[in-house]
């Protein structure tokens, strides 16, 4: 949860809270300072403890992996001397529930922690998830949110905070790892058996999600939010598609062995149960219909944190977070809405003679529209590159990685020179659209540069076979030649690249 939210009806002084999620293979702990009506990250520790890895074959966990976890624990417990005891919640997940043991590692950790560690079953695990995941990646429609942890697998279709339908089934990639991964031996064979039984395990609940429809799906950290990493590295800028986990799984089988697997992207700390993970991915993709796949900004640990914080409004986040980084980098905030407005004005237009359907692409523009001065707070000459940038470290709440990604493009594009290689890591599909996206915001900018309501123009847009015309009112032009300059520069810019634009 690496953000800054809003958080309206807090009256009450700074606080700090703590969440503490105790998974299968990582123990993670995060801590976030309400104050000024805000929810601000200010701590994270994450340590492998591979706990599943511990179970033997009467589902005990062994002594190594106990300490482990208590060695971790000291750790935490540190920290959350500093915070409010209501103010933490600490939970254990699957592991934990399947451990015949588990009470022996309870005990201790509660005299660590000096505090109860709650141990939820697979619904209010994957509740949760929902949670995390509903409060910082914005949603419109049904969303199916899936969580691959070390032992177990959440799915859930929800709409906007609440969760319809979900699951938690006992497969994960530590526990995967151990099954059909053991020798360290990665092999066609391996990772045929490892996707069946996944799919096993998928069937008696694969129809009760087919028959939900969803307009998004995503994937909350874990093995998606490794293969992202992986496809960024390598140059893809793109969703999580099902021939890139195939391109993937052969990548991992040519590596032959665990010991010898390298793939660009892929750390270290993730090697070891990545294709089990994707194992387990695959057979979802194929199982559920999933056509693409984007990583959402939070999981278990945020739907705990939110969850103490009841009295949070669930107002727009996408809109909060614009607001708030406005308010952060000092942006003109009158300035970000009149380019906002002229965007959408074109943007309308645009839609109505070019299909821009295939991605959720009006709130990328919206987005870039409002934050395209951002770079401002360092210089001026070159803000779009410096804005750029900024976004490339800033989350933004409410947004998909890929949003996150297209708003950065068009922020970086928006002025001066087109440079059409911005555009190459993504898809073709995404590729076309924020091309378009970008013409627009260039046109925007352009036709707000007075900074006046009363001096933006009347105007239509048509495309006829990807050329524009901007018709302007009779003579419009001619009494705005600052104005009609930078359209005469922006035609030869956009000439450059094989764009074509009429003003007159």
């Amino acid at each position: 949860m690496n953000t800054t939210q809003t958080v309206t009806s807090f009256a009450q002084p700074e606080q700090l809270y703590a969440a503490v999620d105790l998974g299968s293979n990582s123990f993670h702990m995060v801590v976030v300072r309400v104050s000024a009506g805000s929810v601000h990250t200010i701590g994270k520790v994450k340590q492998k403890v591979r706990l599943a890895a511990g179970l033997d074959e009467n589902m005990y966990l062994d002594q190594a992996s106990l300490e482990r976890g208590w060695k971790c624990l000291e750790i935490f417990a540190e920290r959350l001397q500093d915070i409010p005891l209501a103010n933490i919640k600490i939970v254990g997940t699957a592991t934990l529930r399947l451990a015949a043991n588990a009470d022996v590692f309870i005990k201790r950790a509660e005299q660590i922690l000096q505090h109860k560690l709650n141990i939820i079953d697979g619904e209010e695990e994957a509740r949760q998830i929902y949670l995390g995941v509903a409060y910082t990646s914005a949603n419109q429609g049904n969303s199916l949110v899936i969580d691959i942890g070390g032992a177990s697998t959440e799915i859930i279709v929800g709409n906007d905070m609440s969760p319809i339908h979900l699951v938690s089934l006992n497969m994960g990639c530590v526990t995967f790892k151990e099954r059909f991964f053991a020798d360290g031996v990665i092999s066609s064979q391996a990772f045929e058996h490892a996707i069946e039984h996944a799919k096993a395990l998928l069937n008696p609940v694969t129809n009760e999600f087919l028959n939900f429809s969803w307009q998004q799906c995503l994937g909350a950290s874990g093995t998606p939010q490794a293969i992202v990493e992986i496809l960024v590295t390598q140059g893809i800028s793109d969703a999580i598609r099902l021939d890139y986990l195939h391109n993937l799984r052969q990548q991992c089988i040519d590596c032959t062995s665990i010991d010898l697997l390298e793939i660009d992207g892929l750390t270290e700390a993730r090697r070891a149960i990545f294709p089990s993970g994707l194992a387990i991915l695959i057979a979802l993709f194929e199982q559920l219909s999933i056509e693409e796949m984007q990583i959402s900004g939070g999981a278990l640990r945020e739907g705990l944190i939110y969850g103490m914080l009841d009295n949070m409004q669930q107002n727009d986040r996408r809109a909060q977070t614009l607001e708030q980084t406005i308010e952060r980098f000092h942006i003109d905030s009158t300035h970000a809405h009149r380019v906002k407005n002229l965007s959408l004005n074109l943007f309308k237009q645009v839609q109505n003679q070019i299909d821009l359907r295939k991605i959720d692409c009006e709130p990328i523009l919206i987005a870039a529209s409002m934050l395209s001065e951002l770079g401002m707070h360092i210089e001026y000459k070159q803000f779009h590159l410096h804005g750029a940038y900024i976004l490339s470290y800033l989350p933004l709440v409410g947004y998909t990685q890929q949003q996150q990604t297209g708003i950065k493009a068009l922020v970086q594009s928006h002025r001066q020179e087109i440079k059409l290689e911005i555009f190459e890591t993504f898809h073709a599909d995404v590729r076309d659209i924020l091309m378009v996206l970008s013409r627009i915001l260039r046109l925007s900018s352009i036709l707000s540069i007075r900074r006046k309501d009363h001096m933006l123009a009347e105007f239509s847009l048509t495309i006829k076979e990807g050329n524009w015309t901007i018709q302007f009112p009779e003579k419009w032009l001619k009494s705005h030649p600052l104005i009609d300059a930078e359209l005469a520069n922006e035609k030869w810019q956009q000439h450059k690249v094989g764009w074509k634009l009429e003003c007159f």
